[in-house]
C-alpha cells in the first residue's frame, strides 16, 4: 500500500459499503478534538547503503489531537511493512474483499490491484517500510508472489524479531534513531537469509524483466520483456507472477498508475489552483496522460478509478484536506533508481 496516515473523505459511493460508511462521528468531528497538542508528523528516511536493494525507504508518522481520518492505501510498485507504535492499524478494507477488517499491531502487504481502507480516531503512529520486490527473499524468506494481494501480520513471516522490533522502536528518541534500529535488524535478517540454495534467488530473467518496467515507468509492452528474456510471454508471465505477485501486464499498469499520481501531486503542490487543491485542470490530465503512457485523459481517469476507487480530482481534494499530509505525498519521488 502506497502512502501513510490520510484524511477524511468526501461521500460519494465507490461502490464499496465499507469505503463508504461514513465514521462514526464525523458529524461532531470538530467537537470531538479535546484541548491536546497538535502533533501531525511525518519522516522519510533511506534505508542503510547495504539494505538499498531490497528497502527503497523508511515513512515514520505520528499523530495525535487530530481529526478521525480514513486514508487509502494504493496500488505502487513496493510491498508494504507498517510497525504500529502505539495504537493499532485499523483495516477497514483489503485489497481483497475478501478478507475480513481488523485491527494489526504490524502488517506486512503484498503488491495488489485494489486499493485498501486504513481509519484512525484522531491518534495513529508508526513506520512504513517500503520493500522491493525483488528484496522479498532476502528479508522475508520467501518470494513476494506468496503475499499477493494480501495483508497478514507482519508476525506470521517474520516471527519474534517482529517484537523486539517494536519494543526496540518505541523506545528510540527519534526518527533517524529508529530508523537506524530498522536498518540494524534488516541487515540481521538479510545476512541470516544469506546464502546459496535452491530457491534463494531470483530468476535473472525476472529481474530483468522487473527493471526495464521500471525504468520505463510501465510504459513497455510484455512482448519486448519476453523478447528481451529470451522465454516465451506465457512462460514469462507465469514466473514473473509467482515471484513479484502481479503478471507484468499488471505490474506495468501499477507503475504507471504510481507515477501518474505521484506527479499529479507534485504538479498540485507546486502549483495550486485559485480555488484551493484542485487537479489543475483538464490540460494538466491530458498532459500527464501522455507523459504517463496512456491513450488520453479518460483513459488515465479510468484507471484511476480502477485501481484508487475514484477519479483523480476526488483523490486529491481527499489527499489535501491536511496540507501536512499533501507536502508529504509531494516529498517522495515516485521514481526510485537504486536497486
Amino acid at each position: 500500500m502506497s502512502g501513510g496516515p490520510g484524511s477524511r473523505w468526501d461521500r460519494r459511493s465507490s461502490g464499496n459499503p465499507w469505503f463508504d460508511k461514513p465514521l462514526a462521528d464525523e458529524s461532531l468531528a470538530d467537537e470531538a478534538l479535546v484541548d491536546e497538542p497538535l502533533v501531525d508528523e511525518h519522516c522519510r528516511g533511506a534505508p542503510a547503503e547495504p539494505l538499498r536493494r531490497y528497502v527503497a525507504w523508511y515513512t515514520g508518522y505520528r499523530q495525535r489531537g487530530v481529526r478521525p481520518a480514513r486514508h487509502r492505501g494504493l496500488p505502487s510498485p513496493y510491498l508494504t511493512l507498517i510497525f504500529t507504535l502505539d495504537e493499532p492499524l485499523t483495516m477497514l478494507a483489503h485489497p481483497d474483499p475478501g478478507q475480513p477488517p481488523g485491527e494489526f499491531g504490524t502488517l506486512l502487504g503484498g503488491l495488489h490491484c485494489a486499493p485498501a481502507l486504513i481509519a484512525h480516531e484522531g491518534a495513529q503512529s508508526g513506520i512504513q517500510v517500503a520493500l522491493r520486490p525483488l528484496g522479498a527473499r532476502a528479508l522475508l524468506g520467501l518470494p513476494a508472489g506468496e503475499l499477493a494481494g494480501i495483508d497478514v501480520p507482519a508476525e506470521a513471516v517474520l516471527g519474534g524479531v517482529c517484537a523486539e522490533l517494536r519494543d526496540r522502536l518505541r523506545a528510540a528518541a527519534c526518527w533517524p534513531a529508529r530508523f537506524a534500529i530498522l536498518d540494524q535488524i534488516l541487515l540481521r535478517l538479510a545476512a541470516a537469509r544469506a546464502g546459496p540454495g535452491p530457491g534463494s534467488g531470483v530468476a535473472p530473467e525476472v529481474g530483468w524483466a522487473w527493471h526495464q518496467l521500471l525504468r520505463a515507468g510501465g510504459a513497455m509492452r510484455v512482448s519486448a520483456l519476453a523478447a528481451g528474456t529470451g522465454w516465451s510471454g506465457r512462460h514469462l508471465t507465469s514466473r514473473f507472477r509467482a515471484e513479484i505477485g502481479l503478471t507484468p501486464k499488471a505490474a506495468a499498469r501499477v507503475m504507471r498508475f504510481s507515477r501518474a499520481r505521484q506527479l499529479l501531486v507534485t504538479q498540485l503542490a507546486a502549483a495550486p489552483g485559485p480555488g484551493g487543491p484542485g487537479p489543475g485542470g483538464p490540460h494538466r490530465l491530458a498532459d500527464l496522460a501522455v507523459t504517463c503512457g496512456y491513450f488520453d485523459q479518460a483513459h488515465l481517469a479510468r484507471e484511476f478509478r480502477a485501481l484508487a476507487g475514484c477519479p483523480p480530482s476526488q483523490w486529491l481534494a481527499e489527499e489535501f484536506r491536511n496540507v501536512q499530509a499533501g507536502a508529504w505525498l509531494a516529498e517522495g519521488a515516485w521514481e526510485d533508481r537504486t536497486w
